[in-house]
């Protein structure tokens, strides 16, 4: 890479206001945690999104995701192959007017609306006395105390007109009293390519670096909707809850809770033999569920659909595993260049390249049973316990 100097507003960054928003970015963060620009680190730049890549692959497997609920339409239901849950998302087979497709609604009528990014903000970083708003009719009302103070915060209206106003009426420039906001969540990736700034909208189901939409990772939930009301007065669930509450609350003999819960899991077990109650599998590589027993042609309804669903590459490469485990790769990679070369101090010999492949190993075996095991699976994207029997 050139030996450059990058204003240090390049590199301030947080979690979740990551400056990483490229593949290209996180490949110069990394080959500067190697020493590069000032060594030369014998990587390609393929080598290196690979890495990358199977950092991602790998964070993807067992973190990075989201939760969400999918409604859907049983005539959606292809008989013998099922529903394919990421087509969900699209816009295909619908039978939706153009402009609902337009203003992005999908045949599952999921939470995937696009997402407007935050507007673009400025700030005062050179004070501007109040006498010369006193001089400019449209902006003196406005500004009657005090003028614009030093880290003062304008937004975008306010900002074009006072610059236009001063301009016009006082022939002044303020451009160089002002920094924009640098909102990195306003930026926007297609195919790894350089980050586009000022994007209007864009749709949040949709992973505009691979070009495709979001894979559900898996089906926790499927509730089946009903047209039958919410009659329950007279199931057995309500008369056995009845029963019990008597015995406990009224002196009577009724039903007790174990007698309760042993009658209600044979009611579960009664409801999967006579197939009452739908049943489904989904296979995440052809992304089908496929429930039993299939839905009936003349038979339709809705239903409920809660998932797991892979985070758009824009947002996995921002993880610090990811980073932390593409380094570890790198640093085998070097080591096998240099490896070639033990006989030559070009590199600091045979003992630099083992030590850098010795280095890459452990990180990446540390890393892998972080990921696996760890005090908490997942990197902490598992959803803390619900609640605790004791």
């Amino acid at each position: 890479m050139a030996c450059t100097i990058t204003p240090i507003s390049a590199f301030q960054s947080t979690n979740l206001n990551s400056r990483i928003d490229t593949f290209c970015r996180l490949a110069d963060r990394i080959v500067r945690a190697l020493g590069a620009p000032l060594i030369t680190i014998e990587v390609h730049q393929d080598q290196i999104f690979e890495n990358i890549g199977i950092a991602c692959e790998l964070f993807t497997r067992y973190a990075g995701y989201t939760q969400e609920y999918l409604i859907f339409d049983s005539n959606l239901y292809e008989k013998n192959k099922g529903i394919r849950l990421d087509v969900l998302y699209t816009l295909s087979n619908s039978n939706l007017t153009l402009d609902r497709k337009l203003q992005s609604q999908t045949t599952s009528r999921s939470t995937s609306p696009y997402i407007e990014p935050p507007p673009t903000e400025y700030v005062c970083v050179s004070a501007v006395p109040v006498s010369y708003f006193a001089q400019i009719p449209s902006l003196s009302a406005d500004f009657t105390t005090e003028g614009l103070f030093e880290f003062q915060l304008l937004d975008e209206q306010t900002y074009t007109s006072v610059l236009t106003s001063f301009k016009t009426t006082l022939n002044i420039s303020l451009s160089n009293a002002f920094k924009q906001t640098l909102r990195t969540n306003n930026k926007l990736s297609i195919q790894g390519g350089c980050a586009t700034s000022n994007i209007e909208k864009y749709n949040n189901m949709f992973d505009y670096d691979v070009m495709d939409y979001r894979k559900v990772i898996s089906v926790t939930d499927f509730e089946e909707g009903s047209t039958t009301g919410i009659n329950t007065l007279f199931t057995i669930e309500q008369t056995l809850a009845q029963q019990t509450y008597f015995s406990y609350a009224m002196g009577n003999y009724g039903f007790d809770l174990v007698s309760w819960y042993t009658l209600k899991n044979w009611l579960d077990t009664r409801e999967k033999m006579l197939a009452t109650k739908r049943e489904m599998k989904f296979d995440d590589r052809t992304q089908y569920m496929i429930m039993y027993p299939q839905p009936k042609e003349n038979s339709r309804f809705y239903g409920v659909i809660s998932a797991y669903v892979e985070r758009p590459l824009r947002d996995i490469i921002k993880e610090f595993w990811v980073y932390e485990y593409a380094l570890a790769l790198t640093k085998i990679s070097v080591g096998y260049v240099r490896g070639k070369y033990g006989q030559l101090p070009l590199f600091g010999g045979q003992v630099f390249s083992s030590d850098m492949m010795t280095q890459g190993t452990e990180e990446k075996k540390r890393l892998e049973e972080q990921l696996f095991t760890g005090s908490a699976p997942g990197m902490g994207a598992v959803e803390p316990v619900m609640f605790l029997v004791g």
